[in-house]
């Protein structure tokens, strides 16, 4: 990637522009459907996240010890990330062939159905053996459908969004990750104040997965009004003013991005290490620590509600803040601050104070996770030509994903069991994790404010 200037970060579109050959209705609508999409999408994986922290070790995964239940049941949720790379590189090759926009309509429709029928899976004591395996066959699909989304859904804001703006278009998807996971929380909050402990385990935690059928219907009809994105109807247009060249280049969009363009690759599976980590340790982790630490589910679920919440107007201020100081600086920041703040992290939360743990995820997740978090997405974008953007985004992401973001609660908890309920090991394991991001971000050049398809 070409360096960018200071004047570059400060780049407005000409008259004559790509940019101002959009309308701003047209702008707002794609931004409106990347993100409720990807809120729908995120809702119905986190919500399996939730309930796999609070009740599928109990009725998908009994066992004598405890332990070994909920590990069971964090190992299900970690299998997705093991598809999701797959569902990326099927989606994306769609992505990159046929369009974002059918692509998305496709993994939304996946995830909704897989969602649905998880909330009418039968459990251990009714079918047996056959209650996790359906579980986890289903779980994987949500993975495939996901694989797919996060890739579409950023690209649906970034290749709509105005070079001046594009760190904050692209935050704009990454915040449906918070709201999705924030609904989710809530009503799963909402159902354990209403239902009694036996209600719930009986059948209250189905209510959530079978009610988002009324979610993906509403996403459903917003993407079917929503445009092409400009930056593939440009390079479908170029293949039919050509067809000689498009014919010439019949390459796959995977083999093309393995083999020309596998640096930016390997780059975003490094950057994604930290981003990953820490979200999974504070969305999914927390709420199980805290419980185990003696909160109440409600309570646990509360905090990190909070928290989600309050990320969302702070991540679209640091996609602001990149478009004007860049988006590698912003990520440099957020990158270190969050390896020196773990260890503090799981200090303040055994300190026994529903406050000081409120303000300790509000620091860690609300804060700092922004700032990564905010820009991985436009980052990314722009690291790769039109014709595989998909495919390279995809690529990076999940297989980062796939390495340490799924199974983050799983190693958190084994490293807990093993090392006697010390918080240290996981703290020193996210250190870890960022040290492995800021080398690979080290390795690129910000083109922050630069033509998207140049």
């Amino acid at each position: 990637m070409a360096a960018t200037t200071q004047a570059g970060h400060k780049a407005q579109s000409s008259p004559t522009s790509p940019d101002n050959q959009i309308s701003d209705a047209d702008r707002r609508r794609a931004l409106f459907g990347s993100a409720v999409g990807s809120t729908i999408e995120w809702y119905d994986y986190f919500l399996y996240g939730t309930m796999s922290s609070i009740v599928f070790g109990k009725l998908f995964f009994p066992s004598d010890d405890p332990v070994t239940s909920q590990l069971l049941a964090l190992a299900s949720f970690a299998l997705a990330f093991l598809i999701r790379p797959i569902g990326g590189v099927v989606f994306a090759h769609i992505g990159d062939r046929v369009g974002r926009k059918k692509t998305l309509v496709m993994t939304l429709s996946i995830m909704g159905l897989s969602t649905v029928l998880i909330g009418l899976t039968p459990t251990y004591d009714q079918i047996g053996v056959w209650a996790p395996i359906l579980l986890t066959l289903l779980r994987l699909l949500q993975g495939l459908a996901l694989g797919g989304e996060w890739g579409g859904g950023v690209l649906l804001a970034v290749e709509y969004s105005p070079a001046n703006k594009r760190g904050f278009f692209g935050a704009v998807p990454q915040t449906g990750a918070l709201f999705g996971l924030a609904l989710g929380n809530l009503v799963t909050s909402g159902l354990s104040t209403v239902f009694s402990e036996e209600a719930f385990l009986s059948y209250g935690w189905r209510i959530p997965f079978v009610l988002s059928i009324v979610l993906v219907m509403v996403g459903m009809w917003i993407r079917n009004k929503v445009e092409e994105t400009p930056s593939f109807r440009k390079v479908a247009e170029q293949a039919k003013a050509n067809p000689s060249a498009a014919a010439a280049s019949k390459k796959l969009p995977l083999t093309e991005t393995i083999t020309k363009h596998w640096r930016p690759v390997l780059v975003a599976i490094g950057a994604k290490f930290v981003e990953t980590s820490t979200f999974f340790l504070f969305a999914t982790f927390t709420i199980s620590y805290l419980v185990g630490l003696g909160y109440k589910r409600v309570e646990a679920l509360n905090v990190v509600l909070i928290a989600a919440l309050i990320a969302v107007p702070v991540m679209l201020y640091f996609g602001a803040l990149s478009d004007r100081i860049g988006r590698k600086k912003v990520f440099v920041i957020g990158t270190i601050a969050i390896a020196l703040y773990a260890a503090p992290y799981f200090w303040l939360l055994n300190q026994g104070s529903a406050v000081i743990s409120t303000i300790a995820v509000v620091i860690g997740f609300s804060i700092i996770w922004s700032t990564y978090g905010s820009v991985l997405g436009t980052f990314f974008a722009e690291s790769f030509p039109p014709n595989v953007r998909y495919t390279g985004i995809s690529l990076g992401y999940q297989v980062g994903a796939a390495l340490v973001g799924g199974p983050m609660p799983l190693i958190a908890t084994a490293l807990m069991a093993r090392y006697h309920g010390s918080y240290v090991p996981v703290a020193i394991f996210i250190a870890l994790c960022a040290l492995v991001s800021l080398i690979a971000i080290s390795f690129t050049k910000d083109r922050t404010g630069q033509p998207l398809d140049s």
